[in-house]
């Protein structure tokens, strides 16, 4: 069973209407469901519903006063922006009570299916970030990293600053704007979603690497109406399918 601030109004209707759970003239449109909710004629509260109070508009500035520590979003791709192809990826870092004397999560989210990987490292630094990257190089395997992760954005944090090593895999590394968080929206959000998991100002040393796996598996079983009320894990794995299904094909 879900909590209620796991699903916004709008995904529970898409989902409902995909899985057929109602007949079709029974299912109201999620605008209807809104006007309902902040008319106080729901069984909910807005506050039940955060992402209900988390769209409000940002400025959106760009500062060039800190330097990159590899080549510019500038140089990016595309297809990257236009969300068509599978493997790129947003990474940063979501940080517990003691910033910088603490374990941190470091998170990456693949731009065409919103899949969220959350591990837990030791503290905010390049050391740790790589290691990371060297246990998920290992885990989907060596020869298929590059095609898994064909290019990983980053902020210009200190933590990153050995992430163009990346290069060296066949992984295009970019970097952001300094402070120009926005250009990172996807995984600005995601990890928003996350914080309903861990709050700010709480320590994430309170929590094992495996439940901080585990609340990432949460939010990949979740639908999403960007991805036609499908889950992340869904379209990941089928992503997956198809870039082991070479190997299968060269054995065969």
């Amino acid at each position: 069973t879900r909590r209620s601030s796991d699903l916004s109004l709008d995904v529970c209707v898409g989902y409902a209407r995909r899985k057929k759970l109602f007949p079709a003239e029974q299912i109201v449109c999620a605008k209807t469901l809104y006007n309902e909710l902040w008319a106080g004629n729901l069984p909910l509260t807005p506050f039940d519903l955060p992402e209900a109070l988390s769209r409000t508009a940002r400025t959106r500035t760009t500062r060039k006063n800190k330097r990159l520590y590899g080549r510019s979003i500038e140089e990016r791709p595309e297809e990257v922006l236009e969300r068509i192809v599978c493997g790129h990826w947003e990474i940063d870092t979501v940080v517990g009570h003691r910033a910088g004397k603490e374990s941190v999560v470091l998170t990456l989210v693949e731009k065409m299916t919103d899949f969220y990987l959350a591990i837990k490292i030791p503290g905010k630094d390049a050391a740790s970030v790589m290691a990371a990257m060297e246990v998920l190089r290992e885990e989907y395997g060596e020869d298929h990293f590059s095609t898994i992760f064909k290019t990983i954005t980053a902020d210009n944090g200190t933590e990153f600053e050995r992430l163009a090593e990346l290069e060296d895999w066949g992984t295009e590394v970019y970097f952001a704007h300094p402070y120009s968080s926005w250009e990172r929206a996807q995984n600005e959000r995601q990890n928003r979603m996350f914080r309903r998991f861990i709050p700010k100002g709480t320590s994430i040393d309170n929590y094992s690497a495996e439940q901080i796996l585990q609340f990432a598996d949460e939010m990949n079983a979740l639908p999403r109406k960007l991805l036609g009320y499908c889950t992340p894990e869904e379209l990941f794995d089928a992503f997956l399918d198809q870039v082991y299904s070479v190997d299968k094909v060269h054995v065969a």
